[in-house]
C-alpha cells in the first residue's frame, strides 16, 4: 500500500492538537470528559503506529532465543505459555523474566507511557 502523505501519525497528532487546544477549552462536563477519552485513544493509536513494528520484531527475537526456533510471534507466544504451564520452562528463568518484563514495558509504552516514569 502506498505511503500516505502526511503519515498517519502526523495526522493523528494534528487531530489531538486541535482537540486539546481548540475544542477542549470550550467544553465542560460530559463532553470535555469524552473529548479527553478520545484524545487518549488517538494518542494510543499514534504510539502503536510508531512503535509496534519494532516492538514486535524484538519480541519475536526474544521468543526465538527462549524457544530455540523461529516462528510467528503469536504462535511462539502460545508455545511459550504451554511450556510454562507444562513446567518445561521455569517461571524464574532469567530469559523468561526479562522477556515478560520487556513485553510489559513495551505494552505500557504504547498504552500509557506515563506509567513507565513512575
Amino acid at each position: 500500500m502506498p505511503q500516505s502523505t502526511p503519515k498517519a501519525a502526523i495526522l493523528l497528532e494534528a487531530a489531538v492538537k486541535y482537540l486539546e487546544t481548540e475544542l477542549m477549552p470550550t467544553l465542560d462536563g460530559y463532553h470535555r470528559f469524552q473529548t479527553r477519552v478520545t484524545v487518549n485513544v488517538l494518542n494510543t493509536v499514534r504510539r502503536e503506529l510508531e512503535l509496534r513494528t519494532a516492538q514486535a520484531e524484538a519480541e519475536r527475537s526474544r521468543l526465538v532465543a527462549i524457544l530455540g526456533h523461529d516462528g510467528e510471534v503469536e504462535t511462539l507466544s502460545v508455545e511459550l505459555a504451554e511450556k510454562i504451564r507444562a513446567g518445561a520452562i521455569a517461571i524464574d528463568d532469567p530469559a523468561l523474566r526479562s522477556h515478560v518484563r520487556q513485553s510489559l514495558a513495551d505494552a505500557l509504552t504504547i498504552n500509557n507511557p506515563k506509567w513507565m516514569t513512575r
